[in-house]
């Protein structure tokens, strides 16, 4: 069973950075793509950025070149720095992992990320 532990959710100006991991336990199978989505109130659940283990990685149109996403195999950890944050990218952020990449089988608990004006 894979088990997700994020952090590094929290309080941000805009403009300012945050970045976010989330370290993973489970088969090497199932841990293969690993990365992030974010729900806002009254919105539905959206992929933000995911990354193969081979490193090849997927991102949102709305956090290109802001949010980079990267990972240690070897610690079966994600990270996601994110920077020039927006108001609107305040969200509950949810580590995702599974086979193939939008397909998550495995979510994390969440973590807040909030940017104020």
């Amino acid at each position: 069973q894979v088990q997700l532990v994020e952090s590094g959710g929290g309080l941000v100006q805009a403009g300012g950075s945050l970045r976010l991991s989330c370290a993973g336990s489970g088969s090497r199978l199932s841990l293969n793509a690993m990365g992030w989505y974010r729900q806002s109130p009254g919105k539905q659940r959206e992929m933000v950025a995911v990354i193969v283990r081979g490193g090849t990685s997927i991102y949102a149109d709305s956090v290109k070149g802001r949010f980079t996403i990267s990972r240690d195999n070897d610690r079966n950890t994600v990270y996601l720095q994110m920077s020039g944050l927006k108001p609107e990218d305040t969200a509950v952020y949810y580590c995702i992992a599974g086979i193939v990449p939008l397909s998550p089988t495995a979510w994390g608990q969440g973590t807040q990320v909030t940017v104020t004006v």
